[in-house]
């Protein structure tokens, strides 16, 4: 009776020990999926900037190659002079590098960069105590009809553009950036959120004002349909 109770037990002992290596094969497979999902969607300026939070510092000139435009961008939409976002933009690389021990791995690195910009832009707003710049708009922000189209399209897409950046100065900061992540920046409203810090629903709302403001002023224009009018110019706020 010993040896059978002493041979039951061995071999309940080898099952838990298959049973634990199995499961610890189990979980080992399931984290290199996981890893390689993340891999890939992650782009090459996200794998860079792990790269370069790990001590590659090569790995910078990367980053900033492929940010550094569409910041500058970002804050002369938000209202910023070329100076001023040329300025703010290289104050976010800076502490894009001093925080960078902070980035954490599998994370996109545009959102975080963004938020920073944000922050950078605001610090700047509340310093100076002056108003932010009200220049015409870049040509880089203009919609300009393909080319071949008449001197009359083309000359009221500029004034189209010119009103949309005159109302998008004259709303609200939280409004204003809403409808520039979302529209120019092609953030999803998830992102756009999280860089703003607030929640999703709260985002939508903002960006909805910002377009209402847009529409009545575009529809303002004499012989100018007001956006949506077709559906094809209503500004997309869904998840």
């Amino acid at each position: 009776m010993l040896t059978l109770i002493l041979s039951f037990l061995r071999r309940g002992a080898s099952l838990e020990r298959a049973t634990a290596a199995s499961s610890t094969t189990t979980a080992s497979v399931t984290q290199e999926r996981a890893d390689t999902a993340v891999e890939a969607v992650l782009s090459a300026v996200d794998r860079a900037m792990h790269r370069y939070a790990d001590g590659e510092v090569a790995a910078f000139a990367e980053v900033h190659s492929a940010l550094a435009p569409r910041l500058r961008l970002f804050l002369r939409r938000l209202g910023c002079s070329l100076d001023i976002a040329e300025d703010l933009a290289q104050e976010t690389f800076l502490r894009m590098h001093h925080a960078r021990g902070s980035f954490a791995q599998g994370k996109q690195v545009a959102p975080w960069a963004y938020a920073i910009a944000r922050n950078c832009f605001i610090s700047h707003a509340r310093s100076s105590k002056t108003k932010l710049s009200r220049a015409s708009v870049d040509a880089e922000q203009v919609e300009l009809p393909v080319r071949g189209s008449s001197g009359e399209e083309e000359s009221i897409a500029r004034q189209s553009a010119e009103v949309v950046q005159r109302t998008l100065l004259a709303m609200t900061p939280a409004r204003r950036e809403a409808f520039v992540l979302l529209r120019y920046e092609g953030m999803s409203v998830a992102a756009a959120a999280q860089i703003v810090g607030i929640s999703e629903g709260a985002l939508k709302i903002r960006a909805f004002h910002a377009y209402e403001l847009l529409r009545a002023a575009l529809a303002g224009m004499e012989g100018h349909p007001a956006p949506g009018a077709d559906g094809s110019n209503r500004l997309a706020v869904e998840t």
